[in-house]
């Protein structure tokens, strides 16, 4: 019974010792009560496309940001998985409980399917590759229109829930999950060979780590959360159609987290948060939509090219120089071994 108490005692310490992880925590705990005061059944659905789309973001970012596996046909893992839940709910009458979790499996099938032919790709061949296959299998749902329902796609696709609110609390709740799981295996020691792939793969494989099966298993893992993240979009807006394999759906990703900051999963979801609502309110003006986000996201991009929550970060938290132990940017003596954090160069007066 101690030891459980100590163990909550240190995790609560370490949340609310680095401001990072405390705006983190109070925002997921906003996307909780947002229900109770917002009663606007299209703000709530806008959120919960947010959540969606940031599974979606960060799936990518753990392939492009952590393991060096640049992307641009992501939306093959999200395509799979919406035309997978949707085609097992409608052929075969079965509900989302199923469908969701077996839409993200096949998901899961076609990033080994990707990861395969493109072990041994890099750069822009790699990046080229992968755009070949969302292209290819929007050939085939277009050619089998009799059972994808062709360019106009499958509709009356059963609903998450009875109600909205509880689709709302499944999604986010989903959602949350999700990205602590992602972002516990990136602090892991998976991660940290992934990031060893990024950054040398030559020297990373002379250690004696079988890179293939880490790249395999990232391609894996993308593709199971970005399918997971196609299916709830299926079963939320009752329909999958050829707009979850196009272009903009593979690019929206690398966007989303380019704003946000790669390499870090909590960054596409700052990128979704801001820049998915922000398209929303640009409606109003549709003939300037577009280019109204594009000179916003080049703006950020040319004065934060780390993205903006790393940018964020970088003010509010440091590394201590002896232990590298992440400390809030008031302090002057680290949190862990206790050394003078004066030399810090914001820090000194």
């Amino acid at each position: 019974m101690r030891g459980t108490r100590w163990r909550v005692r240190s995790i609560w310490d370490e949340i609310f010792s680095i401001p990072g992880r405390v705006l983190a925590f109070l925002f997921g705990v906003l996307l909780f009560v947002v229900p109770v005061w917002v009663k606007d059944p299209y703000v709530l659905r806008v959120v919960v496309l947010a959540a969606t789309f940031s599974m979606y973001a960060a799936s990518w970012d753990l392939l492009a940001g952590y393991a060096g596996q640049v992307s641009l046909g992501h939306a093959l893992f999200f395509g799979v998985g919406a035309y997978g839940a949707a085609l097992l709910n409608l052929r075969l009458g079965w509900g989302p409980a199923v469908s969701i979790p077996l839409g993200a499996v096949a998901a899961l099938l076609a990033g080994l399917v990707v990861g395969i032919p493109c072990l041994r790709l890099r750069g822009p061949y790699l990046a080229l590759a992968t755009l070949a296959f969302p292209l290819l299998l929007l050939g085939v749902v277009v050619s089998l229109s009799r059972f994808t329902g062709g360019e106009l796609g499958l509709f009356r696709i059963s609903r998450l829930a009875s109600s909205r609110l509880e689709e709302y609390y499944i999604v986010v709740g989903l959602a949350v999950v999700v990205l602590l799981v992602l972002w516990g295996v990136t602090r892991s020691s998976f991660g940290l060979v992934l990031q060893a792939i990024r950054e040398d793969e030559v020297a990373t494989r002379a250690l004696g780590i079988d890179t293939t099966r880490y790249k395999l298993e990232a391609y894996s893992l993308a593709g199971l959360v970005g399918g997971l993240a196609g299916a709830l979009h299926a079963h939320f807006l009752r329909t999958a159609g050829p707009s979850t394999l196009d272009m903009f759906m593979s690019f929206q990703p690398v966007i989303w987290t380019m704003f946000g900051g790669m390499g870090t999963i909590y960054g596409p979801v700052v990128g979704v948060f801001l820049l998915f609502p922000a398209m929303e309110y640009l409606r109003a003006f549709s003939e300037y939509r577009l280019l109204v986000f594009a000179l916003v996201v080049l703006v950020f991009l040319r004065f934060l090219p780390q993205g903006l929550a790393q940018w964020a970060r970088e003010k509010l938290e440091f590394d201590c120089p002896r232990c590298r132990t992440k400390n809030a940017f008031f302090r002057r003596v680290c949190r862990a071994c206790r050394a003078s954090l004066r030399q810090i160069p914001h820090l000194q007066t």
